[in-house]
């Protein structure tokens, strides 16, 4: 081959190929990186575009909402009993707090503790070092004052948040039936709890979108607030406040553990007074024991003693074996029943007619009666009159009592329950039992809420009959009966005292319930009131000695705020003499 041919083969040799490997190579990464592209935008957008739907969702949606208030809780002419005041809540966004180095501006940092009530270290200690945190609280419910010190601080990373709290002007007067809310202003307790769903109203809520600058741009949902509703109680507080003043003198002047007041509408079941002592100062709840919380009038149970009295007179009288000229002979004020002694209290009381037998309390006189008709008749009508059952309230924790239901009774234990043993009660049970008999013998449910008709009742009780045991009970607190204490001066009243030692394993203690139960005024009744103070401590014990009078301080100034007008009676027997309280 000739030096020319070799040049030009060598030449030939050196030229590259028009498609290289390397250029191959390119394309085909090209071609890939484009094919993945497309297949994950093809993903993206066909098979799953929720999640970039979310995504924008999250970058550009905000909901606003306002705040709605708590209803308030009123009594019946209108009194605020529970309001809700605008309050702050202070928070703070740890993320920004950390990265805008508020902690190291210490002299701001400091004022910021001195204002929440803290030390620097305890505030550190809530913001804690994570920074993927975004929300805490520091303080809720602050003052006004705290929160515009606070403000001025202008701390990075700290900001206000409007919420509310509850107030009770009543304070302790009424810190049993209304009860109380928690922080989040949440019924707890009482009528906020029982009426919470009544008492809070749904905020407004508008869920709009907002560009990258934080401005509105489209509104898309807007939903209304649904105001709270106010609820009007039964209660006067007027009356509420003279008896739980009466009450809290009874039960520091006699040692008593606690005790309760009931006041009734005897026309239409309504409650218009519930106190309980000792109380708590719901607006200031902090070191107060929990078992101040409960409502004693409601929950507690206690054996009635004497003040059921009535019951067996009325169920001899409705069945036919006594009639209003019925004479019993207690003679010698012991008898033995069923392998066990039935005792009157005091001397022999010899033959005693029906009111008699009330004036005394006579428990030979009420078991005589028991036993004169068949057990079953006489248990209908403890259970006609409400006991053994709910009072219809509806409150929280409310107790149905205790009266059994069982077939067999031997006649020890029929004497027992004709004087008030083998059976408990509560206040508004007792307190529902002698409206009953005040309006004539119609049993009708006991109400909270106001109302401007009367709950629909049913008559267990003949009207003579009911009229009849008003004037014997009127004969209590007349001279030689169990409660002259219990008179009040101007008016005709009348009730029963109840004094039971309490029941312990094995048997019965040296500690006392003291009761009574009245209704005032005969006359035109009006309101049934039943008073128990629960373990005196002192020499004092029986129903007419300490309950008694309780009864008469409340209704002698219930009667005037009420504007009743005076018995001419009421004078004559307010003048007389009484005798010996007990019972």
């Amino acid at each position: 081959m000739s030096r020319a041919a070799q040049k030009q083969h060598a030449k030939r040799n050196q030229t590259p190929g028009i498609v290289g490997w390397r250029f191959v190579f390119v394309m085909l990464a090209l071609a890939s990186v484009f094919v993945v592209l497309v297949a994950r935008a093809a993903y993206l957008q066909v098979l799953e575009p929720e999640m970039l739907v979310t995504q924008g969702d999250l970058r550009s949606l905000r909901v606003t909402s306002n705040t709605v208030l708590r209803g308030m809780i009123l009594d019946r002419h209108g009194e605020e009993l529970a309001v809700s005041v605008p309050v702050q809540a202070i928070w703070a966004d740890p993320k920004v707090v950390l990265e805008r180095g508020s902690q190291q501006d210490l002299r701001r940092w400091e004022a910021l503790a001195e204002g929440l009530n803290m030390t620097a270290e305890q505030l550190n200690n809530r913001i804690g070092s994570d920074s993927r945190r975004r929300f805490v609280y520091l303080q809720r419910q602050v003052s006004p004052a705290a929160v515009d010190y606070i403000r001025r601080l202008n701390v990075p990373g700290v900001y206000f948040r409007q919420e509310s709290r509850r107030f009770y002007p009543a304070g302790e007067v009424t810190a049993h039936l209304i009860g109380f809310t928690d922080i989040d202003d949440v019924g707890v307790e009482g009528i906020e709890r029982r009426y919470n769903a009544l008492l809070t109203g749904t905020a407004g809520r508008t869920l709009v979108r907002r560009d990258a600058k934080g401005r509105d741009i489209e509104v898309l949902e807007r939903e209304d607030a649904q105001q709270p509703r106010n609820l009007q109680l039964s209660i006067d507080q007027r009356i509420q406040s003279v008896a739980y003043r009466e009450l809290k003198k009874a039960v520091l002047t006699y040692g008593a553990t606690s005790g309760s007041v009931v006041i009734v509408d005897v026309h239409s079941g309504e409650v218009l007074a519930m106190a309980n002592s000792p109380s708590f100062n719901p607006n200031n709840r902090r070191n107060t024991p929990v078992h101040h919380f409960r409502n004693r009038a409601i929950t507690d149970m206690f054996e009635p003693g004497s003040t059921i009295k009535p019951l067996p007179i009325l169920a001899a009288l409705e069945f036919g074996s006594a009639d209003l000229n019925t004479v019993i002979d207690t003679a010698p004020g012991m008898l033995r029943v069923g392998g066990s002694w039935v005792r009157d209290v005091g001397s022999n009381n010899g033959k005693l007619d029906l009111t008699g037998i009330m004036q005394k309390s006579s428990n030979i006189g009420v078991t005589k009666l028991a036993l004169s008709m068949p057990h079953q008749h006489l248990l209908d009508l403890y259970f006609s009159m409400g006991l053994g059952s709910d009072t219809g309230l509806n409150l929280t924790g409310e107790s149905s009592g205790m009266l059994s239901h069982r077939n067999r009774w031997s006649d020890h234990e029929l004497a027992s329950l004709s004087f008030g043993y083998n059976l408990s009660v509560t206040a508004v049970q007792l307190a529902r039992m002698y409206a009953a008999i005040g309006n004539g013998g119609i049993l009708r449910p006991l109400t909270i809420i106001k109302s401007e008709q009367g709950l629909p009742g049913e008559r267990v009780l003949s009207p003579d009959y009911a009229q009849a045991m008003l004037d014997m009970m009127e004969a209590v607190i007349e001279p030689g009966g169990t409660a002259t204490r219990g008179r009040v001066d101007g008016y005709r009243v009348g009730g029963k005292t109840g004094t039971t030692r309490k029941a312990v394993a094995g048997g019965y203690g040296d500690d006392y319930v003291a009761s009574f139960a009245g209704v005032a005024p005969i006359s035109n009744p009006r309101f049934a009131t039943v008073v128990v103070l629960n373990e005196p401590a002192s020499d004092y014990y029986h129903g007419g000695e300490i309950a008694a009078p309780v009864f008469a301080n409340i209704m002698n100034s219930v009667l005037r705020l009420k504007n009743i007008t005076p018995d001419a009676d009421g004078v004559r027997i307010s003048k007389r003499k009484g005798g010996r309280d007990a019972g």
